[in-house]
């Protein structure tokens, strides 16, 4: 690196903290050769991304939209956050891989970059990551200068926009205001070595031209200068018509033969993209720039370099620059469109070429867009900022050259030239202030070493998807068939509950360890990490790990099958990663070490077991007739144009299978036939089943058949009902109101495994069952008005079950 303390500092933020960076600077001090060491040599599994396909090149990188595929048009808040529908394309297997792989994002040119624009990267991040963290907790880095150029916002998006931003800039984004980013200033100018000239710079740049460096700078208004009589210079102008209206009059003025040269362009390489023109057409006496550094060991031209066109032939290509004394021959060089991709064998994230635009490095230079030359270094320039439009244009255009002795104005730079943002104004004073120093660094690398500690023992996460499968399960319980909520709650208390309790006090236990020094550089500490490892596997082997693999369902409803098996994939995906690192991890804790695992594991995907409807097939003692009705619903769905799960559920089949009902009554028992079924379907469903019980000799489970059948979640209840918990305590527990518990557990009088005395006091019971005795009555309701109001309907309705019971009984 450049011996410059700020880039220093700057270097050491990204590698060792996880701190959000806004990395500025004036205009030459090193930004982008920042950003390209940063790239051969960070250690962390990072992404380039900028808002242009230009800016995305020239930083070897991808487009923001490209990437982060979001559509062009104002991404728009609901209620807070961007809504998923803004996103209309989904995203690949790998592109996801990449995302939750990623260490670090960095972002060039941000200055260019829109408030809602931030906040879609910030959306698609927690959508892939943690989706509780500003940019689901991948470090930023964003590369600018706000003095430079700014978003381009058309004025019926600001219109959208303005309801939820107070700027369009980046820093507006909702994002950016929760990340608590970092501001680092590069101080250090490289590319003006007058002290007087990056004054003047510095006073326009601060929208406060004082008289005496005006009347200094407009000494190089020259109102007869010509550029074509004298050679090097490059107008830079502030339109695209107006630069290429200079370039074309100047072509046709030469008289010599122009020569085409025709890109060769392969894959996908949009034309947006396209570095200079398709077909080059240049002649001997042309004004070119270059528009790349050259490879080879000789470095005769650079990336806005100028000059003059002295040799033309189809394959030879002659330019002499200004001071040379050696002509530059040329070929054609290549330029690559990228994306990212995850290396199969080394599991690192790399640029895949997906296309190439062959072509000769120039590009006609006797005028150019002051946008396109951000970034570039001119010896000799004329300014025409005159219909300066936009902030930062003249800032740009003037500090794009070495000297003020090498601009040229067409026109003097007035206070109406140089158009500079308030709010920009206002937020680089703030964080100005705010610039951190070494002992900022040392406190974030601890807080970053901390952090990854907490993040891996951490189950957190765990809890969305349980919360997930848990509401999916009981809005379509009569649709599911199989063991669901038993090993969910085993694993929900005993696993993620649990190891949560210890997370948080082992947290207070590494930050305390962490007081003298660094987790990495601290044994005590490390001697912790290697023991709850130990733990923490054992831990989740036994109760995440096993239990995941007890659940097993069926169900018919293809959309509760796919939102089930994704949360309980992400459950797997995320126990297997925990696991994973925990055994590698035993050997102690570094940094490098740990982001290297965390990427293994997310990339090396789980064997997540299948869970179709044939696996539970297995769960009754009658396969054979499970396949028979199955066929059945089959032919009278078909026949009646009707859904499978229309006819009867999936949970219905698995009961017709163990339970075997032979006539109406014990049919009519069985979840999910009612009235209307029986009429329709019931007397083929009873000629199958009696074929079947004839055919093998089976007999139907009458006495379980008598009894009300229970779900799953009333077991629950009843379970720690008879563990010693009140009715109140089990509602809190589970989440739902008393008299949901109450009647849960009024089903088990009825089947006899609970009395009406043991959910209400003895002495009530007895008062309400001898009046339900000695009163008749036709339903609750009646009988409701002849008892005193202290008796209520579930009291009425526990009673009623005991002497059903009874009766049943005798």
């Amino acid at each position: 690196m450049l011996n410059n303390p700020e880039i220093d500092l700057a270097w050491d933020f990204v590698n060792h903290t996880d701190r959000n960076i806004f990395l500025t600077g004036k205009a030459g001090t090193g930004k982008t050769t920042f950003l390209h060491k940063l790239k051969e040599q960070c250690l962390k599994r990072l992404v380039v991304v900028a808002p242009t396909g230009v800016a995305a090149i020239n930083a070897g990188g991808v487009t923001i939209h490209s990437f982060f595929q979001l559509p062009f048009g104002p991404l728009l808040p609901e209620n807070g956050t961007l809504s998923n529908n803004s996103f209309s394309k989904k995203f690949s297997r790998a592109k996801i891989d990449i995302i939750k792989s990623l260490d670090l994002l960095i972002i060039d040119e941000i200055s260019m970059v829109r408030a809602d624009v931030l906040d879609g990267i910030d959306n698609v991040l927690r959508r892939f990551r943690n989706r509780s963290l500003p940019f689901g907790g991948v470090q930023l880095l964003m590369i600018g200068d706000l003095q430079q150029l700014s978003p381009v916002i058309k004025e019926n998006e600001w219109q959208l926009l303005k309801q939820n931003y107070k700027t369009g800039f980046f820093f507006g984004s909702h994002a950016f205001q929760k990340c608590d980013a970092l501001s680092i200033e590069l101080k250090h100018i490289y590319r003006q070595d007058s002290k007087e000239f990056i004054e003047i710079l510095n006073e326009i740049r601060n929208d406060r031209l004082s008289l005496e460096a005006s009347e200094k700078l407009n000494q190089r208004y020259l109102p007869d200068f010509s550029a074509t009589e004298h050679e090097g210079y490059i107008t830079l102008t502030t339109h695209n018509a107006r630069a290429d209206r200079i370039n074309n009059t100047e072509l046709h003025t030469l008289k010599d033969k122009s020569f085409v040269y025709e890109a060769e362009v392969i894959g996908k390489f949009p034309e947006y993209l396209y570095p200079t023109h398709i077909n080059l057409e240049l002649k001997v006496g042309a004004q070119v720039m270059f528009i790349k550094n050259d490879r080879s060991p000789e470095k005769e031209y650079f990336n806005g370099k100028i000059g003059t066109v002295v040799h033309l032939e189809e394959d030879d290509i002659t330019v002499r620059c200004p001071d040379d004394d050696f002509d530059i021959h040329l070929i054609p060089e290549e330029w690559e469109n990228v994306k990212y991709s995850i290396d199969p064998d080394t599991k690192e994230i790399t640029e895949e070429k997906i296309g190439a635009f062959t072509q000769i490095p120039l590009r006609l230079a006797w005028a150019i867009t002051i946008h396109k030359s951000q970034g570039l270094t001119f010896d000799k320039v004329v300014v025409d900022a005159q219909e300066a439009f936009a902030h930062g244009q003249t800032y740009v255009a003037l500090s794009r050259c070495k000297t003020l002795e090498g601009i040229v104005l067409t026109s003097p730079i007035s206070n109406s030239s140089i158009i500079n943002n308030q709010e920009v104004s206002v937020f680089s004073k703030q964080a100005e202030k705010q610039q951190p120093d070494v002992s900022v660094l040392e406190i974030s690398e601890k807080t970053y070493q901390l952090n990854l500690l907490d993040e891996l023992f951490n189950f957190h996460s765990f809890l969305y998807p349980i919360k997930r499968i848990t509401d999916i399960y009981y809005k379509n319980r009569t649709g599911i068939e199989g063991t669901v909520l038993t090993p969910l709650q085993t694993l929900k208390e005993k696993g993620v509950q649990e190891l949560l309790k210890i997370h948080a006090a082992f947290k207070k236990q590494l930050k305390q360890l962490s007081e003298k020094s660094k987790p990495d550089a601290n044994p005590a500490l490390q001697e912790r990490v290697k023991k709850a490892c130990a733990y923490f596997e054992t831990h989740t082997e036994k109760f995440i790990k096993n239990p995941l693999a007890d659940i097993l369902y069926s169900t018919d409803n293809k959309t509760v099958r796919k939102e089930l098996n994704k949360y309980i994939d992400d459950l797997e995906q995320q126990t297997h990663q925990k696991l994973y690192v925990f055994r590698k991890m035993k050997v102690g804790f570094d940094t490098v070490s740990y982001l290297k695992l965390r990427a293994e594991a997310v990339l090396e995907k789980p064997n997540i077991p299948q869970r179709r409807k044939e696996t539970l097939v297995t769960t009754t003692e009658h396969p054979a007739l499970y396949d028979e009705l199955r066929n059945l619903r089959t032919e009278l769905s078909e026949t009646e144009a009707v859904a499978p799960y229309q006819i009867f559920t999936q949970k219905t089949l698995m009961q017709l299978c163990q339970l075997l009902p032979t006539t109406p009554k014990q049919l009519k028992s069985i979840h999910g036939i009612g009235k209307v079924r029986l009429e329709k379907y019931g007397a083929a469903i009873l000629k199958t089943i009696l074929a079947y019980c004839e055919t093998h000799d089976a007999e139907s489970k009458k006495d379980v058949l008598a009894k009300s059948r229970v779900s799953e979640t009333k077991k629950i209840s009843f379970k720690l009902f008879k563990e010693g918990m009140s009715i109140a305590e089990i509602a809190a527990e589970r989440g739902f109101t008393t008299g949901t518990i109450e009647g849960h557990l009024s089903g088990f009088i009825r089947t006899g495994d609970l009395m009406a005395s043991d959910l209400m006091p003895e002495l009530k019971y007895k008062e309400l069952r001898e009046i339900m005795e000695t009163t008749p009555f036709e339903g609750f309701k009646q009988l409701k008005d002849q008892v005193d109001d202290t008796f209520s309907y579930m009291d009425l309705r526990f009673v009623f079950n005991e002497m059903e019971y009874e009766k049943n009984k005798e």
